[in-house]
């Protein structure tokens, strides 16, 4: 019985933790050269993760007006994440693809 009890414990810990993982994931995927959504509104202090879920193409998110320099491409199956600490509204785009945009918006 103890050996029950201790697995259920593991288990339920398990769950949690990926409970608290996913609960605040907010996803972008991309596929076919889009983002989706292509906007997204989050609370302060929450992360973003864009998801490449393309065949063969890389990708950016790029926050050019910002005045960023492009970060790295990231490949399909890859991902990226960023924490927006400041409320606003922060447009971004795919450094090689410059049709594919998005905005994020950050509330309190």
């Amino acid at each position: 019985m103890k050996l029950n009890a201790a697995i259920l414990l593991f288990i339920l810990g398990i769950l949690a933790r990926s409970a608290v993982a996913g609960g605040d994931a907010n996803i972008v995927t991309i596929r076919d050269y889009s983002f989706n959504p292509q906007e997204i509104t989050i609370k302060r202090g929450e992360t973003v993760r864009w998801e490449n879920h393309e065949k063969r193409q890389y990708h950016s998110v790029w926050f050019e007006a910002s005045g960023e320099e492009q970060p790295d491409y990231f490949f399909p199956d890859e991902s990226y994440e960023r924490t927006f600490m400041e409320t606003g509204s922060f447009p971004y785009r795919c450094g090689p693809h410059e049709k594919m945009t998005g905005v994020v918006h950050v509330t309190e």
